[in-house]
């Protein structure tokens, strides 16, 4: 977000920033470039079973679409169940003293349905492209009783099902 929006706005003359912004790339929006190009390996032999994948806000922000939710649902014996809600998280305010029980607040309509995979169960897996928004959903998860899936970033589950260890 800081070098693909912030950075660029706050330098808009700036050609330099402009350059940076345009070469950036989120990872999944890389691996779906590669996709459309005919350069991405899609035989996965690893299935990953149910997941609920959150959206994070500063994808929405940027713009960058459903990228990760694509990547996964390619992976065969794989269901995945995407949500679009705000985890609570929001940058610093759910790790602050002050701020952290009204955070969990409001991530609790997220955590309960990421808990509820239309596939039936709990899902096996717990995700988002924010490192700091899936631990506070798994966090969530654990304050809530909603059992307690593997939180994985998505790039670690495709690495899972590459069968890379």
């Amino acid at each position: 977000l800081m070098f693909k929006q912030e950075l660029p706005l706050m330098y808009p003359d700036d050609a330099e920033a402009q350059l940076v912004k345009e070469h950036m790339w989120d990872p999944f929006e890389y691996l779906m470039a590669r996709k459309r190009d005919g350069l991405l390996k899609t035989e996965f032999p690893e299935s990953l079973g149910n997941i609920s994948y959150q959206i994070p806000c500063h994808g929405r922000v940027q713009n960058i679409g459903k990228k990760t939710e694509e990547m996964l649902k390619m992976v065969p014996g794989t269901s995945v169940h995407t949500h679009e809600r705000c985890s609570g998280h929001a940058g610093t305010f759910g790790v602050k003293l002050p701020y952290h029980q009204q955070a969990m607040k409001i991530g609790k309509p997220l955590f309960k349905k990421m808990a509820e995979h239309p596939e039936g169960g709990a899902p096996d897996y717990i995700t988002s492209d924010c490192p700091l928004g899936g631990h506070h959903i798994a966090q969530g998860f654990e304050r809530n009783g909603l059992g307690a899936p593997e939180l994985q970033h998505p790039l670690t589950l495709v690495r899972k099902a590459y069968g890379l260890k």
